[in-house]
C-alpha cells in the first residue's frame, strides 16, 4: 500500500490489519512514561492543511512524534499558496524538501489523489506517501478507520452490526467513508437524514436510507451523529436549527430508545443542543473521547504501514 486516498481501496483483510496494528501500537505505548517508539526515526512527515482542523491535524502530529518521526506542519495561510502558488508547485516543493509522507486536507474533492499523481515518479512509483486527511465532501479515510476501531472495541465486532449515520450526509466526507468501510467490514449501514441533506447518487452507496430517526434507533447497535456543516451550505436545507434539532437531533429521549449495548459516536466538533444534546454528549454511551484516542493509534498504524510496510510492528 503506497497511499491512503480512499477507503474503497481497502479490502476486509487490509482494513482489519490496520485496526489490529492500531491496537498493537496502543498496547506498545501502555504504561510507558515517555511515549516514544523508534519506528519512524529519520522519516519526515508533513501535514499540509488547507482547511482548519484540530483533531485530525493534532492526532497525525502526535502519531508521527510518538514514532520518532520529524513532523512539520504546513498551513495554507503561512505557505506560498497565500501568495498565489499553485497546489502542484507546493506539492512538488514539499517533495523536493524531503517529505516521506504528505498528509493532505483540502476543500476540493480529489485533491489528495491529484497530489499523489503529481509527486509520483514517472511510472507512478516513488515519491512520498500521500494520506487523504479530508478532501472536500469526498472522503476522510482515517476518520472511518478510527470510528470502526471504536465500534469494534465497544461491541466486540463489526460484521452483522447495524450502524446508523445521522444528519448532514450531503456535505459529509465522514459519512461516505464510514458507509463504504463499515459495509466492507460486514455492517448494515442506514443513513438517516432529511431528503435535502442526501447527496445525488446515494442510491449507489452500500446503504439503506431512512428519514425517520425514531423508527430506526431501537434497532441499531451504533449511531454516528454528524455535524451540520453550515459553512458549506448556500440556501435553506432545513427550516431552522430548532426544527432540525427536534426532527433529527439525538436528545436524551432518543438516547433511551437505543438498545442497552449501543454506542454513540461523533466525529467532532459537536454542536451541542443542535445535533446532539449535552446530556447525550456526556453520556457513558458516547465514545467521543475514545474516538480521539483511537485516532492517534489508527494514524500511527497508517503511517507505519505506508512508510515501513507490514514487516516488523510496534515495539
Amino acid at each position: 500500500m503506497k497511499h491512503l486516498l480512499s477507503v474503497a481501496d481497502l479490502t476486509v483483510e487490509s482494513a482489519t490489519e490496520l485496526l489490529d496494528e492500531a491496537e498493537r501500537f496502543e498496547q506498545a505505548l501502555l504504561g510507558r512514561e515517555v511515549k516514544k517508539l523508534p519506528t519512524l526515526r529519520g522519516r519526515t512527515i508533513m501535514t499540509v492543511f488547507f482547511e482548519n482542523s484540530t483533531r485530525t491535524r493534532v492526532s497525525f502530529e502526535v502519531a508521527g512524534k510518538w514514532m520518532s518521526a520529524d513532523v512539520i506542519n504546513v498551513s495554507a495561510s503561512s505557505s506560498s499558496v497565500s501568495k498565489g502558488e499553485s497546489l502542484r508547485d507546493t506539492a512538488m516543493t514539499l517533495r523536493a524538501a524531503g517529505a516521506d509522507a504528505l498528509i493532505v486536507r483540502h476543500p476540493a474533492s480529489g485533491a489528495a489523489h491529484q497530489i499523489a499523481q503529481w509527486t509520483a515518479d514517472q511510472g507512478g512509483s516513488g515519491g512520498p506517501a500521500v494520506i487523504n486527511a479530508g478532501d472536500g465532501t469526498h472522503e476522510h479515510p482515517t476518520q472511518a478507520l478510527l470510528d470502526a476501531l471504536t465500534i469494534r472495541q465497544r461491541l466486540g465486532d463489526i460484521a452483522g452490526r447495524r450502524v446508523a449515520i445521522v444528519g448532514d450526509i450531503l456535505h459529509s466526507r465522514v459519512a461516505r467513508s464510514n458507509a463504504i468501510l463499515l459495509a466492507t467490514l460486514g455492517a448494515e449501514v442506514v443513513l438517516i437524514a432529511p431528503p435535502t441533506l442526501l447527496p445525488v447518487g446515494v442510491s449507489s452507496w452500500p446503504v439503506r436510507v431512512s428519514h425517520d430517526i425514531d423508527a430506526e434507533l431501537p434497532g441499531v447497535d451504533a449511531v454516528l451523529m454528524l455535524r451540520v456543516q453550515a459553512e458549506r451550505m448556500n440556501g435553506g436545507f432545513f427550516p431552522s436549527a430548532r426544527e432540525y434539532s427536534i426532527t433529527y437531533g439525538l436528545s436524551q429521549r432518543r438516547l433511551e430508545l437505543l438498545p442497552e449495548h449501543a454506542v454513540v459516536l461523533h466525529p467532532g466538533p459537536m454542536l451541542r443542543g443542535m445535533e446532539i444534546a449535552s446530556s447525550v454528549a456526556d453520556s457513558p454511551k458516547t465514545a467521543v473521547l475514545q474516538q480521539v484516542t483511537n485516532g492517534v493509534h489508527v494514524r500511527m498504524a497508517v503511517l507505519f504501514r505506508l512508510l515501513v510496510g507490514s514487516d516488523g510492528g510496534a515495539s
